[in-house]
C-alpha cells in the first residue's frame, strides 16, 4: 500500500521512517516485525480515534465555557444601613433572604437598568494570599447604586459592592477589596 494524496514532503518522510503507511480511507498500516523476524502489516482505523478525540475536545469546550462570557472586575463590601436604596427606596422586601445582594458600580449601573439584575460572582485574587475562598461562587442581586448608597463602600471605584454577608462567602473579610469574575444570570 503506497502513500497517496499527501503533499507535505517532511510528513511523508517521517511516516516512511516510522514504518507507517496511510491509505486514502484514513487507515493506518504499521509495518511490524513479528517474533520470527517476519515483516507483517497491521491495519488500524484512525477514524475511531478521531471521533473519540472530537468528543473529548467538545466536552472540554463545553466545560471550560462555563465562565467564558464572564467579566473581570473588583468587589468591595459595605455594611448597614442598607436602606434606602437607589433601586427600591425603603422597601425592605427588596433584599433576598440569603442577604446576598450588592450595589452596582458605575461600570454596570446602566442608568438604573442594573436594578434587580442577578450575577454569579467568584473571587479570583486579592492583594493578600489566601484571601479568596476556593471554589466558592455566589449569586447576588443588585439593589442599589454604589455611588449613592447610604453606607460607604470599603473601597471606591469597585465594579460591585457586596453586602458583608455576600463578601464573606467568597473572601476573607479582613481585606477591603478583591478581584472578581462575574457573569449576569
Amino acid at each position: 500500500m503506497a502513500i497517496k494524496s499527501l503533499t507535505d514532503f517532511e510528513f511523508i518522510s517521517a511516516v516512511k521512517w516510522l514504518g507507517i503507511r496511510l491509505d486514502k480511507l484514513g487507515s493506518v498500516t504499521y509495518l511490524i516485525q513479528d517474533s520470527l523476524g517476519r515483516n507483517t502489516l497491521r491495519m488500524y482505523k484512525i477514524q475511531l480515534f478521531i471521533q473519540s478525540l472530537f468528543l473529548v475536545l467538545s466536552f472540554e469546550l463545553v466545560y471550560l465555557s462555563q465562565f467564558s462570557h464572564a467579566d473581570v472586575g473588583t468587589a468591595a463590601h459595605y455594611r448597614t444601613p442598607y436602606l434606602p436604596t437607589a433601586c427600591y427606596g425603603n422597601d425592605a422586601t427588596q433584599f433576598p433572604s440569603s442577604n446576598l445582594f450588592a450595589s452596582a458600580g458605575e461600570g454596570i449601573w446602566d442608568n438604573g437598568a442594573a436594578c434587580g439584575r442577578q450575577y454569579l460572582v467568584r473571587c479570583i485574587s486579592a492583594a493578600h494570599p489566601r484571601t479568596c475562598i476556593p471554589g466558592q461562587t455566589i449569586q447576588i442581586r443588585i439593589v442599589d447604586r454604589a455611588l449613592s448608597s447610604v453606607s460607604r463602600p470599603s473601597r471606591h471605584g469597585a465594579t460591585i459592592v457586596l453586602s458583608k454577608t455576600a463578601f464573606r462567602m467568597i473572601a476573607r473579610p479582613s481585606t477591603s477589596y478583591i478581584n472578581i469574575e462575574f457573569q449576569q444570570v
